[in-house]
């Protein structure tokens, strides 16, 4: 019997005002899909701002108002790449750190984690918020996935600790990262192992039971994307608050 238990996406999104940005990879209920959801929430005008745009090969955030944005350097990224027979989604422009490695140097197994340690935390004093991180390698009908946490010791900033995950999918089963635990000031960082939680079937199922149950004032922007593991083809959903 697991620990942490199984549990399902809506209870935690629901009562968790804010989880920050979260990423969920997992196998759909039937087997039949890998799925990836990964959202982004604000509490400054800066940080809500913003919408998620595809583009050939990967996804962005862009500021839905040019004339608002004020500091780029956190905010903008591409929080999904296309890579090699494999899915890249992060919190942060760590996605290039780790796609710009699998092209340089091949991907044996390790490049995810290897990438990684060129990176850590965010230096956004006094939250120094973690940065997350997802790979996911196709092959032969099915796949595998990892994911990352880079977060500071217990907010000393001087200390990163990284974190690495690494996943056999089980039909119906993913798992659940997020940058914070909580609302708060200074804000908490997410502590211990992805959250185990419940699958659907469907990108459709996904995108609602995430975008519903996400803070109705936090919440900015979500991004779907179901691969069939038959053929390889991506069904996705892009839903912006702003329009």
């Amino acid at each position: 019997m697991s620990v942490k238990g199984l549990n399902k996406i809506k209870d935690l999104l629901a009562t968790n005002s804010y989880p920050g940005r979260g990423i969920i990879v997992g196998k759909s209920q039937d087997g039949k899909s890998a799925m990836i959801a990964y959202f982004i929430m604000g509490r400054s005008t800066n940080s809500r701002n913003r919408i998620f745009e595809r583009f050939d090969g990967g996804m962005r955030t862009k500021a839905f108002d040019e004339s608002k944005l004020v500091d780029p350097s956190l905010i903008i990224y591409n929080p999904f790449l296309e890579c090699e027979n494999s899915d890249i989604v992060t919190n942060g422009d760590q996605t290039d750190t780790v796609f710009n490695y699998i092209k340089e140097f091949g991907d044996d197994g390790y490049a995810f984690e290897k990438s990684l340690h060129s990176r850590e935390f965010e230096p956004d004093h006094p939250n120094y918020t973690p940065r997350i991180s997802a790979i996911l390698n196709y092959g032969e009908g099915d796949f595998k996935y990892k994911m990352s946490i880079l977060k500071s010791s217990d907010g000393n900033p001087q200390v990163c600790d990284r974190y690495f995950y690494s996943y056999t999918p089980i039909s119906g089963l993913g798992h659940f990262i997020h940058t914070y635990e909580c609302d708060g000031n200074p804000i908490p960082s997410f502590y211990g192992e992805p959250e185990r939680v419940e699958m659907p079937n469907t990108a459709k199922e996904l995108a609602d039971i995430v975008w519903e149950n996400l803070n109705q004032d936090n919440k900015v922007s979500l991004f779907i994307r179901v691969v069939s593991l038959e053929d390889g083809k991506a069904q996705e959903y892009i839903i912006n608050k702003n329009k």
